[in-house]
Order: C-alpha cells, then sequence, then structure tokens
C-alpha cells in the first residue's frame, strides 16, 4: 500500500473518531462552563501528562482574551478562594495528583469546573461544574467506541479542539477578535 495513503486513512479515520466523540457534548454543560469562566475573578488550570499540554493551551488562550487565566505550575500562579475558578481535566477522573489539587481548592473554597469522560469519579463528586467528554480513559471504556490510537490519546485530542471550540464561543460572547488577541500576545518572541 502506498505510504500516504496509509497516512490519509488513518487520519481520516482519527478525524471521524474526535466527531464522534465530540458530537455527543452536552450544550447545556459547556453554557455553564462557558458562564463560570465569565464570572471568575481568576481561573487556575491543571491536568496531567497530554491532558495538561491540552488544557494548558487553553489557559493560555483565555489569556489572550484578557482573562486572569494561569495555568497550575507557572510561577505567577496566584492563590484561589470563592471567586475564582478552577479548570481540571481528566479523563479518568481520577488522576491521584490532580485529584489532590481538586482537594486543596475545595479547601479553599474554589468552585471546580472538571472536564472529564468520568462525571461518577471522585473528582466528579468535588466539582461544581462538569462536561462530559466521552472519549474512552485509563479507567473507562465508552461504550463500543474503540479507538485505533494508542491509549488516550483520542481523549487528549478531543480535548484540544473542545477548549478550541470553547474559545470561539468566549470570543463571540466578549466581542473578541483575533486583532484583539493578538495584542495580548507574548512580543518577546
Amino acid at each position: 500500500m502506498d505510504k500516504s495513503k496509509m497516512i490519509g486513512n488513518s487520519i481520516k479515520q482519527i478525524l471521524q473518531e474526535i466527531d464522534s466523540v465530540l458530537v455527543l457534548t452536552n450544550e447545556k454543560e459547556v453554557d455553564i462552563f462557558i458562564q463560570q469562566i465569565l464570572k471568575a475573578d481568576k481561573i487556575v488550570t491543571a491536568g496531567a501528562g497530554r491532558v495538561g499540554m491540552a488544557i494548558r493551551g487553553f489557559s493560555m488562550r483565555l489569556a489572550h482574551l484578557g482573562l486572569n487565566s494561569h495555568h497550575l505550575g507557572d510561577a505567577t500562579v496566584p492563590s484561589v478562594g470563592g471567586e475564582d475558578l478552577f479548570i481540571v481535566a481528566s479523563g479518568s477522573g481520577e488522576t491521584q495528583t490532580i485529584y489532590d489539587l481538586v482537594c486543596i481548592a475545595k479547601k479553599n473554597n474554589t468552585p471546580i469546573a472538571l472536564i472529564t469522560g468520568n462525571p461518577e469519579s471522585r473528582m466528579g463528586k468535588e466539582a461544581s461544574v462538569i462536561v462530559q467528554i466521552q472519549a474512552p480513559s485509563k479507567t473507562k471504556s465508552v461504550g463500543v467506541l474503540h479507538s485505533i490510537q494508542p491509549m488516550t490519546t483520542l481523549n487528549e485530542q478531543c480535548l484540544g479542539i473542545f477548549f478550541d471550540a470553547v474559545v470561539l464561543s468566549l470570543m463571540e460572547k466578549m466581542n473578541e477578535t483575533h486583532d484583539t488577541m493578538w495584542a495580548r500576545h507574548s512580543n518577546l518572541e
């Protein structure tokens, strides 16, 4: 088989998998999530591994929108409290390190928004807002969906696209444009 066709077929299958997951996203859950973002004084995001990379990019875009957004691990992460929002992503909702952070945020009366495939998880029990992304995680399969991709790759891809779609909604609600966002982008490049 021609290698370019192999890659093309793989890309087609990956895009179909992503679509089959994201089409199930609950719009009401997303609307509540967006409302929480818009009313928060400060936003801190966290996630482990490749999920952490996806949510780090989201935190950056929130800052480009002019929101006071930080990613846990950065030296500039502020303290959080009741007027803020702690956004965590965890496919399983059971990742110990992220769960420990959720508990700390909860002790500080910080609302928690969880993006997960497992709303019944330990983190789900602590979250005030949950958006379910129905992709398989390390602890939970989803119906008959069997990804051709290794491990939890499908979940991580879906998170990146989901977060980008949320940014588009926020842009509309905040009257932001590409130009206004570029004005907040780092010029130290």
